[in-house]
């Protein structure tokens, strides 16, 4: 498109390196490529029902904490701001941004955990993974084909998150630097929003987030510009210092190494070093932050004995419908004729919101 080449860098993606669709169809006569995904990933119920599946904190915490909507649309802000600065496709990393937790099940981590035992030795349940079952088979929104019929570039960044442990390793291509972006985004967002909510929540306090390093000298920069603070101006302004550095850092960081290895073009970026993976001494920063949340957050005891709760009711929720399979809705038994079972409970189970399998749960 004419605009693509004149905004875009030289190394983003554009819509007619979009690979197609698995079905074919004619180009919009005024939207992109990227742009159809984005608004079919935007539009789907699957999408929807993130405004209803916690993030972190699940049970009866209040309301102000995440859900995974809002940490999806917070992740998509940080990554088209990235995405601007580097000149890269703004269509292809919100599309990116808004696929990245579709796949996940109600009662966030916890409920994944759970699906992951029932279905142990059958390939396991993995969100990433599952976000592409969603997208590919499980959304029914066109009449000639299933799922959403995502442009294969999509597919291809949300299938590297789902097996990028095995694509690891020095010899191995990079991704676009469009879905480097969004996974760089998500690491951001995440960081600084947990500590945000567990600091509403009353699960920490400032000082206990001023024995790490990284938020300790946020704090101070803050204190530098701004006199007189009460607590909660305060841990908004580090918030906005938290993230702010970050995403400066980012761009600076993935521009020098751009200039370094004079890219010229996505093979470029396919055959060079990971282009935003940050210092040793900053991934320190961020490995304590992370460590500190996993021992004094994820693992607080209230935390735990709401998981503890959502875990027993998830898993007898999958138990009781793979026990009584005529419960499934039709759509559902079609998958356990072609996929067993235990997968069709698991599809089922996963697109519940938080409200709605405690519900069902509730009314076994």
């Amino acid at each position: 498109m004419d605009r693509e080449s004149l905004q875009l860098a030289p190394y983003a993606m554009r819509s007619e390196h979009s690979a197609g669709r698995e079905h074919p169809e004619s180009p919009h006569p005024y939207r992109s490529a990227f742009q159809r995904d984005r608004d079919r990933i935007t539009h789907c119920a699957a999408f929807r029902r993130l405004s209803h599946k916690t993030q972190v904190f699940t049970g009866e915490l209040g309301d102000y904490h995440r859900s995974r909507l809002t940490h999806t649309l917070e992740v998509s802000s940080v990554a088209r701001t990235m995405a601007r600065a580097l000149s890269l496709n703004e269509d292809l990393v919100e599309a990116l941004a808004l696929l990245h937790d579709i796949g996940h099940p109600p009662f966030g981590h916890a409920g994944e955990d759970v699906l992951n035992e029932r279905l142990a030795g059958l390939g396991g349940f993995n969100h990433n993974a599952q976000a592409l079952r969603i997208v590919e088979r499980l959304e029914i929104r066109y009449p000639r084909f299933p799922g959403l019929n995502l442009s294969q570039k999509v597919l291809e960044g949300q299938r590297r998150r789902a097996t990028k442990h095995e694509a690891a390793g020095a010899d191995a291509l990079q991704p676009p630097l469009e879905v480097q972006v969004v996974d760089a985004a998500d690491s951001i967002a995440y960081d600084a929003h947990d500590a945000d909510d567990a600091l509403e929540l009353g699960l920490l306090t400032l000082d206990d987030l001023n024995e790490i390093p990284l938020w300790r000298d946020a704090a101070e920069r803050v204190a530098d510009r701004f006199d007189g603070l009460t607590n909660h101006e305060l841990r908004r302004a580090v918030i906005h210092e938290l993230i702010d550095t970050a995403v400066s850092n980012m761009v600076k960081l993935a521009q020098t190494r751009i200039d370094e290895f004079q890219l010229a073009s996505i093979d470029d970026v396919r055959s060079s070093p990971p282009l935003l993976n940050p210092p040793a001494p900053v991934a320190e920063r961020k490995r304590e932050l992370q460590a500190f949340l996993f021992q004094r957050v994820y693992r607080h005891p209230e935390v735990l004995t709401q998981r503890e709760i959502t875990n027993t009711e998830l898993g007898r929720l999958f138990d009781h419908y793979l026990a009584n399979p005529q419960l499934l809705p039709t759509f559902f038994e079609r998958i356990a004729g072609e996929e067993g079972l235990p997968r069709a409970v698991a599809d089922w189970v996963s697109s519940h919101t938080d409200r709605s399998a405690r519900e069902a749960y509730q009314q076994l």
